[in-house]
């Protein structure tokens, strides 16, 4: 059997030295400011991402401290021998320093080394120090592809926690050496203050790094921004994003829990009570902060599709900004449901014109769990009476069945946002609405919040079942600290297109795992 790209990576063949993503960085606190570095020179303030990696593309990130011009070094070489210098953004207080390069050209199947420089925008000579980083390009053929996915960053008052080693998950995640990391929403909870220490059950006591704008919930846009800095803040997390280029979509929390387009907030903790402005400064800072392409006509949209090599395609959905308001979600034909028509229309088209072997479609709420909002309120897709499809359900039911009319194969579902793992088996044999093919759906999440101890109930419309589902053990161990905390992780494989799914915990041990065999 031929060596494939995975393998030749790890072995330095192809970019002339071992790669993973934990041994290829130093320690995550190199990536902090140089001590050294004289202080009337531009510093590269929180660390660098990659992101949109394609086969020959991907966009680069940083921050600076103060006005700044970025410019990217790229090579296949760690020494950087034979680089080229790609100019980037000029950046400013407009974007908060922050700013992006695109880079092209890449060579497919590879590992690039890149090195963000910043220099004075008035003076070029006078540069800050350099800041590296990598990203693995997607197989230009039909090769190995691993990548994670997870969701909910410093939620619920837990934050970054150095007794503990911050966001510890990260560097369990980095030592799996994926390709990409899909964040399917909650990267941040503009909603949820962080106080300097929590007192456990058991008499623990939990202690956060506090900035002032953690200390109250996000209005502001300088609010909205911070919400970002302060997750950077963190040394694991700027070593994976340092290392693994990431796939960002948004759900709740960027924004607040439960929230959708036309809501007048009643919370007193917020003086701006219209949820669309809060809306226009989050997305804002999401793109400001997150090395999402932006493409012209196309400003501020989330959903769009990422393709990574002949046996993936990544559909990635935005399931906040046309939805309908949260209400009992039982109307027989809704007016938007929780795509929208527009969106739903793009989704179709995208999956017919999809000629990938597996079809990942990132679904940042879960399609059958029933998530209450409120006493009688629904915040997710099902409500519950597990009967004919109603309110957001006639929505999915429009696409599922579209994939069984148009014969499209190999469509799995991943999902976050409801803080347990699990794995969900759809079947029309066990569902009342029974126009689609059977299809599987894999839940993981948080990253660093609280644990659900009990599942949310499941809704029968499309006869899911649960294949495993992994949880805290009690409301007393609900948090970061007793670990369950979980990421999922993708295999496929190169030869076979054998895609197996893996579910772990804080420390990247196994949980459960699946086969799925390619339908050909």
């Amino acid at each position: 059997m031929p060596m494939h790209r995975r393998a030749l990576l790890r072995s330095g063949l192809l970019a002339g030295t071992a790669a993973t993503a934990s041994s290829l960085l130093p320690a995550a606190s190199a990536f902090a400011a140089p001590a050294f570095v004289r202080r009337d020179r531009p510093v590269v303030s929180h660390g660098v991402q990659a992101g949109e990696v394609s086969s020959r593309s991907g966009v680069v990130w940083t921050r600076a401290d103060r006005a700044a011009r970025m410019s990217v070094e790229v090579s296949t070489r760690p020494d950087f021998r034979n680089a080229i210098t790609v100019p980037g953004d000029l950046l400013t207080a407009d974007s908060d320093f922050t700013g992006r390069v695109k880079l092209s050209g890449l060579p497919a199947g590879r590992e690039v080394h890149y090195r963000v420089h910043l220099a004075d925008p008035d003076n070029p000579a006078v540069t800050g120090e350099p800041v590296t980083g990598r990203l693995r390009t997607a197989p230009g053929a039909r090769d190995d592809v691993r990548f994670l996915w997870s969701a909910d960053l410093a939620g619920q008052g837990w934050g970054i926690n150095p007794d503990i080693g911050g966001y510890r998950i990260f560097r369990a995640m980095a030592e799996r050496d994926p390709d990409f990391f899909l964040c399917s929403g909650d990267f941040w909870y503009s909603d949820g203050p962080i106080s300097a220490s929590v007192t456990l059950p058991d008499g623990q006591v939990w202690r956060n790094l506090v900035t002032p704008e953690k200390s109250k919930v996000a209005e502001t846009l300088a609010e909205f921004r911070g919400q970002h800095k302060y997750n950077l803040l963190d040394d694991n997390l700027r070593a994976f994003t340092a290392a693994v280029p990431m796939i960002n979509q948004w759900d709740d929390h960027e924004v607040l829990n439960n929230w959708y387009p036309g809501e007048v907030l009643t919370d007193s903790r917020y003086t701006e009570k219209r949820v669309d402005v809060l809306a226009a400064r989050a997305r804002q800072a999401l793109f400001e902060y997150l090395p999402i392409e932006r493409r012209p006509g196309s400003e501020g949209r989330v959903h769009r599709v990422v393709r990574y090599g002949p046996h993936l395609d990544v559909f990635v959905l935005d399931m906040r900004s046309f939805r309908d308001p949260n209400g009992p979600n039982n109307a027989a034909a809704p007016d938007s449901g929780i795509l929208g028509a527009e969106q739903t229309a793009w989704l179709k088209r995208e999956l017919a014109a999809s000629r990938a072997t597996w079809k990942v479609i990132a679904n940042d709420i879960p399609l059958g769990l029933v998530v209450p909002d409120g006493a009688s309120a629904h915040e997710g897709v099902a409500q519950g009476d597990g009967g004919a499809p109603l309110g957001r359900e006639a929505e999915i039911a429009e696409v599922l069945s579209f994939i069984r009319r148009r014969d499209i194969t190999n469509t799995v579902w991943l999902t976050a946002d409801v803080h347990f793992t699990a794995a969900h088996h759809y079947s029309p044999d066990r569902a009342v609405f029974q126009d689609f093919k059977p299809f599987w759906e894999f839940v993981s999440g948080p990253l660093n919040a609280v644990v659900a101890v009990t599942p949310n109930p499941l809704d029968a419309t499309f006869g899911p079942e649960v294949r495993f589902a992994g949880t805290a053990e009690s409301l007393a161990k609900n948090s970061p600290m007793y670990g369950n905390q979980f990421f999922g992780e993708v295999d496929i494989d190169g030869s076979t297109a054998v895609m197996t799914v893996r579910l772990r915990d804080t420390d990247g041990a196994e949980l459960w795992s699946v086969e799925l065999d390619p339908e050909r």
